[in-house]
């Protein structure tokens, strides 16, 4: 018996000291497959030191430890598998996250992050990428920093429309399944998030903050994609707090809270050669307070034939917004002939609130391809600080086929 004791001890002790070897291992070299199907980025080097003195050195190793990170858990077998990010401050440059991955995935950021503002270490103009990628969640409550305030000065968009834009902070091309909440997105450097050839593409109870004088800072960007809904967020920043850009399909936006910012728009479209159509957009419940415009359709004038259509506008709040509604198909500075975007079947409804401007509704069609199907239901503007008096409003209306219903304050347009 004591023979079997002492062998006992001597197999326990060997399996001890195998347990103890594996987990120095796993602490070296981060989870292995199969494991919790957690990857932090801490069990791959990275450390929570955002304030680094020397901060081009700290970001190239977080990056290393965050894509080291990704790749083990993309690769992983197990159906699903989640990349941590844990609290405290973390500095990176350019980060790609890229798939095809072999099972769904979750980043899940509790930390804030932080952007190098060397600008030379972005090779493309994006710091966070996620690409190609089947089933995807990002939240957690974290922060991304673009610390743009470093770099706006450098944005020369203002004087240049072929301008070259700064980084945008989070960009997800050909991601599909995904849903992205409870997420801040801290003074981008250019815009926030862009959603570029997604489908089928949720976010919600996401913060967006940059001080309303930060250049093309939009809050979200939709481009060529498929069923994207964005709900139940604030966004204020220097630009468009939502622009929904040309290729975009079938999009939701709703319970938005948007300002500072420009407003929320569907374009502008036409500035470039062979853009795809947009269609079945879809604005209803969100609040506008202080911003520039309200809701807002713009094209270039010079453009290349295209179409905007089935858009509404529904249940919105202004609250001293300068220009409420706005269609613009002069906007930018190419003024050479009309633009070739045709819009048709826009509805208005339910649109109420204050105007810093008397000129509360401004509907400004191509006369190559006018406006169409235009509809105004129960619009009530006032502007900001005077009676609710309908001579205190206006309305001004070119080149388009409006139909009117219910109340109009400011009066219906002669068209």
């Amino acid at each position: 018996m004591a023979v079997i004791t002492e062998r006992f001890q001597a197999i326990l002790a060997l399996v001890l000291i195998a347990l103890l070897s594996f987990m120095a291992e796993a602490s070296r070299h981060g989870p292995v497959e199969g494991d919790s199907g957690v990857f932090d980025v801490a069990s791959y080097g990275a450390k929570a030191d955002g304030e680094s003195d020397d901060a081009m050195v700290s970001s190239n190793f977080e990056t290393h430890a965050f894509v080291k990170a990704w790749v083990a858990a993309c690769k992983s077998s197990g159906g699903s598998a989640k990349l941590a990010i844990p609290t405290g401050t973390y500095m990176t440059g350019p980060v790609v996250f890229q798939g095809p991955c072999k099972g769904s995935m979750t980043v899940e950021v509790q930390g804030t992050i932080k952007a190098t503002t060397d600008v030379s270490q972005y090779s493309s103009p994006e710091w966070f990428s996620f690409e190609n990628i089947d089933g995807l969640m990002v939240n957690g409550g974290g922060t991304f920093d673009g610390q743009g305030a470093a770099v706006w000065k450098y944005n020369d968009c203002k004087d240049s429309s072929d301008c070259q834009l700064l980084p945008a902070s989070i960009k997800f091309t050909w991601v599909k399944n995904a849903v992205v909440h409870e997420i801040t997105s801290l003074n981008s450097k250019a815009f926030h998030m862009h959603v570029v050839d997604c489908d089928n593409f949720k976010a919600h109870d996401l913060t967006i903050t940059a001080p309303g004088d930060s250049p093309n800072t939009d809050g979200m960007h939709i481009s060529r994609s498929n069923h994207v809904s964005i709900s139940d967020s604030q966004i204020g920043t220097g630009d468009d707090c939502i622009s929904i850009g040309q290729g975009a399909t079938q999009v939701s936006i709703q319970n938005i809270v948007c300002g500072p910012g420009h407003g929320i728009s569907v374009g502008s479209l036409g500035k470039y050669k062979d853009e795809k159509d947009v269609s079945g957009i879809s604005v209803t419940g969100c609040t506008l307070k202080g911003t520039t415009n309200g809701v807002r359709i713009k094209t270039w004038p010079g453009s290349p034939p295209s179409q905007a259509s089935s858009i509404a506008f529904e249940d919105i709040t202004m609250d001293s917004v300068k220009n409420p509604i706005v269609i613009d198909q002069n906007y930018g500075s190419h003024k050479s002939r009309p633009s070739q975007v045709k819009i048709s079947n826009v509805r208005y409804t339910n649109i109420k609130g204050t105007s810093l401007s008397p000129m509360a509704v401004s509907i400004v069609c191509s006369s190559d391809v006018p406006c169409t199907g235009i509809e105004m239901t129960d619009i009530d503007l006032q502007v900001e600080g005077k009676s609710s008096k309908s001579d205190s409003v206006s309305s001004s209306c070119s080149n388009a086929k409006i139909t009117f219903g219910g109340k109009q304050n400011p009066p219906a347009c002669d068209v």
